[in-house]
């Protein structure tokens, strides 16, 4: 399995950026290789418990400056369910699922904006507070 470049969002609002090869939904930890030059090179054990969301990612750096669209264009179809999440922090987070259920520990979500520097979301269920389907 190939590397993936992901941001892993802690709950106690710690952010870690790197890699992994070992992501998987259903299972309760997962090891990520730091991609910040000053932390051990070293994999780091990730518990699902711990984490609000896993973010797949094109690049560590992101647009700073980027406002990200939370809605699809007119005339654009989008595969799945258009979802709007809201998080325990306030984070909301808006595209498509196929997956959501509250009773699962976590679900993706495809970001709406194209631009988006996020692939897809995993988000863990326990930090969700609201669900709307749009």
């Amino acid at each position: 399995m190939e590397p993936i470049k992901i941001v892993v969002h802690y709950i106690n609002k710690k952010i870690l950026k790197g890699y992994t090869q070992n992501f998987f939904p259903n299972k309760p930890v997962f090891h990520v290789l730091p991609a910040d030059a000053d932390k051990p090179k070293e994999l780091i054990e990730i518990l699902m418990e711990e984490i609000k969301a896993v973010f797949f990612v094109r690049d560590f750096i992101g647009k700073k400056d980027y406002k990200e669209k939370k809605y699809y264009p007119e005339g654009v179809k989008p595969q799945g369910r258009v979802i709007e999440v809201t998080c325990k922090d306030g984070e909301v987070m808006v595209g498509t699922t196929t997956g959501y259920d509250p009773k699962r520990s976590g679900f993706f979500v495809f970001p709406a904006d194209p631009q988006s520097n996020n692939i897809k979301i995993y988000i863990v269920s326990s930090v969700v507070v609201k669900v709307r389907y749009l």
